[in-house]
């Protein structure tokens, strides 16, 4: 291990423990920034919350010794020096933007972990011979602003500039002029950083760890995601006057479309994800048949056969449903992410940590997607997973237990400190 410890209470790098009271009152200084009743938050990329939110992360960067760059997707890299500075660096990180009733944890975790190891590494007066950084990717979610993933989309060449210059907030304005308030419209390029491992740790989002009594998640891979945009098209008409035999109803449609994909995701379960999350109609009045209704269908499976096979059934159910009610279906592909394997150094690194430390791991695949499913493309990277209570995220009632952040965090520091050389 590329290491040198030059001042330290320790005996030894391997009993480096990270401050869990200090990791947690990040957590719940940083929650006071777009508060919700409940204890969730809401904090969507590039609006005043989020900007608040940056600078906080910011001063405690700055308190750590570390230099901040920003990119052109305003994507925040906080780097700690190496002995080597022409090295490639370590990066851990995740994203601080949330869902409009999100929580506490959900990226928010994965970025003040990282920041934590940063500290935990200043404290023992450790020096890592390649440079790390703690990263806080923009728009994650995906909801202020579309695609999600957006900052590291763009980072990994997904996306070009124009596409995250003009995407458009949910009030109209443009990213860059959003970015540009917020002060954090950032010159560095994507080809400016020389990355050589990316680690994200984060809450689990799901049941699995909590139900078989595991502390860690070790990642090695995550499952690959449809989006397919679907606008069904009928016509307006009267609720009173229109005989029910004579109706265009886009909305009765796209009901049936929704049972008709439910029980298409269920007959591939368990591994199978079909969701609608997003239901919009053209018409707001309760006495009138709704023309046009669009909605969002998300499709998630860890095989990419299957994935495509799900997709295009999709395809054919909504075509069949809207026929069926005398309407028409245009669907087309909005996002489309392929499964991805972990790197299978950067994987064991996280697994020998976990062991190392005894705490109760289980290797597993990612139900969600993450910044993580992009880096993976460009750079060896690797996921730690910690539980949250009853696999709830997404909403104000997501809750993790300060031991089991902290277990997360030790592991992502050993795991970075194998990676550092």
């Amino acid at each position: 291990m590329s290491v040198t410890p030059t001042r330290t209470g320790h005996n030894s790098l391997a009993d480096l423990r990270i401050d869990e009271n200090r990791l947690w009152r990040r957590h719940m200084e940083m929650a006071r920034i777009g508060a919700l009743d409940g204890g969730g938050n809401c904090r969507l990329s590039m609006t005043p919350e989020d900007g608040a939110a940056r600078d906080l992360f910011r001063s405690w960067c700055e308190d750590a010794g570390l230099s901040l760059r920003v990119d052109r997707a305003g994507n925040m890299f906080a780097i700690r020096p190496g002995t080597d500075m022409t090295a490639p660096m370590i990066l851990t990180g995740s994203h601080l933007d949330t869902q409009p009733h999100g929580g506490r944890f959900d990226g928010i975790s994965g970025v003040l972990t990282a920041l934590e190891v940063m500290e935990t590494l200043n404290d023992a007066g450790v020096t890592t011979t390649a440079p790390l950084a703690v990263v806080n990717w923009t728009n994650e979610e995906g909801v202020n602003f579309a695609p999600g993933l957006m900052g590291s989309s763009w980072f990994v060449g997904r996306l070009s500039d124009a596409d995250v210059m003009q995407a458009q907030s949910r009030d109209g304005s443009s990213f860059e002029s959003e970015a540009r308030a917020r002060g954090y419209l950032g010159s560095e390029n994507r080809g400016d950083f020389d990355i050589g491992a990316y680690y994200e740790l984060h809450i689990e989002q799901g049941p699995i760890l909590e139900n078989k009594q595991s502390q860690i998640g070790v990642v090695e891979s995550v499952q690959g995601l449809r989006w397919l945009d679907v606008a069904v098209l009928g016509m307006d008409a009267h609720a009173g006057t229109t005989p029910m035999d004579q109706r265009q109803d886009s909305l009765q449609a796209s009901a049936r479309i929704l049972v008709a994909i439910n029980e298409l995701g269920r007959a591939y379960s368990p591994d199978a994800r079909v969701s609608v999350g997003y239901l919009n109609t053209d018409t707001a009045g309760a006495s009138t048949i709704a023309g046009r209704t669009d909605f969002v269908i998300d499709i998630r499976h860890p095989e990419v056969s299957v994935l495509d096979h799900l997709a295009d059934e999709c395809r054919r159910l909504c075509i069949a449903e809207t026929r069926k009610q005398n309407c028409q279906a245009d669907v087309t592909l909005r996002t489309s992410v392929e499964p991805g394997e972990f790197d299978r150094q950067c994987v064991e690194n996280v697994e020998t940590a976990a062991a190392s430390l005894g705490y109760p791991f289980l290797r597993m695949t990612s139900g969600a997607l993450h910044d993580a499913s992009n880096m993976t493309t460009i750079v060896p990277s690797a996921m730690v997973f910690v539980p949250c209570k009853d696999g709830i995220s997404h909403n104000v009632n997501e809750s993790a237990e300060p031991h089991d952040l902290a277990a997360g965090c030790n592991v992502l520091l050993r795991a970075v400190l194998a990676s550092a050389g």
